[in-house]
């Protein structure tokens, strides 16, 4: 059974490896650096996915603008774990943390167009592309979903 838990600085070299087996396919290599420098700020949102002790992925959030939004960061799995549920689980989780904060009003996601997909089945839609924003052949999709507090 997988669970999703809270980072801990110990994590930080198994979520590396898992950024170099995304690399090229989700990330370009340049991007390392600064998802290493996200994880040495000891993340207060930012999370794991594991199973049997195995970390699977990795993702968390920002709360931005005086919290009235949330901005999913840094969420991606082992290669061998995409497409089984894992990512769905850990963004879920996201979410529902991000809804437990009464300001938040919008929650954004900037990602690319490898990835824009996935987001979209969770009510995100495509607000701009900006063509090698990332690095070259890495598209920024911005990505929002306004939160309906009245669904709650």
């Amino acid at each position: 059974m997988s669970r999703v838990r809270p980072y801990k600085a110990t994590d930080s070299q198994q979520l590396v490896r898992l950024f170099e087996l995304n690399t090229p396919a989700y990330f370009d290599p340049s991007e390392q650096s600064e998802f290493e420098a996200f994880l040495e700020t000891n993340p207060k949102h930012y999370f794991v996915v594991e199973e049997d002790g195995n970390i699977l992925g990795c993702g968390g959030f920002d709360v931005l603008e005086n919290g009235t939004k949330g901005r999913l960061v840094w969420d991606f799995l082992h290669p061998t774990a995409q497409g089984k549920g894992y990512g769905t689980q850990l963004i879920n989780h996201c979410i529902e943390e991000l809804m437990a904060i009464e300001t938040i009003k919008t929650i954004d996601v900037r990602t690319s167009q490898f990835a824009y997909t996935f987001y979209a089945r969770f009510g995100f839609e495509l607000i701009e592309i900006e063509e090698d924003y990332w690095a070259k052949g890495f598209d920024l999709y911005y990505m929002k979903l306004v939160v309906d507090r009245n669904l709650l």
